[in-house]
């Protein structure tokens, strides 16, 4: 398993990280368990969960439950120490969490004190945010973007004052660094300013869709990436599952997301479909198994941290652990460019 330092940080996390949205609702505590002891295994020291999990579907009845599940691994195995852990704040409007109010120096102190009593531990390795108070461009709303309702000001004042709370769970020990998801180039510079400022803890990683069906990042998040040190943490590298293949000509496996989330989010389109079959062609042209090219592809990237995978079963979770075996050639990776120019952004 390849390890990386996450952005300036001392935490070194592995190049696969474990996701957990699912336990829960799809899995049982028990085959959540059976996920973390696996992965340990293989060599990943990097678990991935939110306040807010599971999901597929969100309710009120599981919110934290997927926390908990992490928590009981924990007090039945007393390993805490073998795995980095990542939790989020959830940001403004989520009901389930302090009635959808935003993130804030009063909100985030509940909030981890909350994680941690689920979690059963004292600490959590990198907390985020889980959407920006001012809204965010991801899961499709690029389309129809518009940020002319800001005002900077406010914004800016709300940064400094989670800074400043932030700083002050670092001091309490309660939390190893911070990190952001869902964010933009605009917000993270900001962040990084008033960290530079003397506000609080610097940026270490923003957690963002991306996938060969989701490149939005490879701009000026990529630059930005690279020049600042705050890594890429890629969640829905596989796309919600369309870059298995298992959707093509119209299936619909049961138990899947798909059979739960009928649009998957927004990333159900007919040029999704033909993208994925484009990626599919490169894999078996090459020999490859199309997970494991889509996940080596990912951690190939140049400012990537870590890329965040979920399964539902140990069958997909040994098939994504194998993808640490892959590089590519640099003749796939220019078929997969090829692919990608001629079906971008398919949702």
């Amino acid at each position: 398993m390849q390890m990386k330092q996450l952005g300036r940080t001392d935490l070194t996390v592995s190049k696969l990280c474990l996701g957990s949205m699912t336990w829960g609702t799809q899995n049982t505590q028990t085959e959540g368990h059976a996920q973390i002891d696996r992965a340990l295994e293989r060599g990943i020291n990097f678990v991935d969960t939110a306040e807010m999990y599971p999901v597929n579907p969100i309710s009120a009845e599981t919110t934290g439950l997927t926390e908990e599940i992490i928590g009981n691994w924990f007090a039945a195995t007393g390993r805490r120490q073998d795995m980095i852990l990542a939790s989020k704040h959830s940001g403004a409007g989520f009901k389930n969490a302090r009635d959808g109010a935003p993130i804030s120096g009063q909100t985030i102190s509940q909030a981890i004190e909350g994680s941690l009593k689920r979690l059963q531990t004292d600490y959590i390795d990198l907390y985020q945010f889980h959407w920006p108070n001012r809204g965010s461009y991801m899961f499709r709303q690029n389309w129809r973007y518009d940020p002319s309702s800001q005002h900077k000001a406010e914004t800016l004042d709300n940064m400094a004052e989670c800074l400043e709370a932030l700083e002050r769970e670092m001091q309490r020990g309660t939390i190893r660094t911070f990190g952001l998801s869902n964010e933009s180039a605009w917000g993270t510079s900001q962040w990084l300013r008033l960290s530079d400022a003397g506000h609080g803890p610097r940026v270490a990683s923003i957690q963002n869709e991306y996938s060969l069906m989701c490149r939005m990042y490879d701009t000026d998040l990529a630059e930005l990436s690279v020049n600042e040190d705050v890594d890429l943490l890629a969640f829905s590298p596989l796309a919600a599952g369309l870059l298995t293949g298992k959707y093509q000509n119209g299936a619909v496996p049961e138990g899947s997301r798909m059979s739960i989330v009928s649009d998957l989010g927004g990333r159900r389109t007919d040029r999704a479909f033909a993208a994925v079959q484009a990626y599919l062609d490169i894999a078996q042209r090459n020999g490859l198994e199309p997970v494991q090219m889509v996940l080596a592809w990912a951690m190939q990237r140049p400012f990537m941290g870590s890329v965040i995978f979920g399964s539902t079963t140990m069958e997909q979770l040994d098939l994504a652990l194998g993808s640490v075996e892959i590089t590519l050639n640099d003749e796939v990776l220019v078929e997969i460019d090829t692919a990608h120019r001629e079906n971008a952004m398919p949702y």
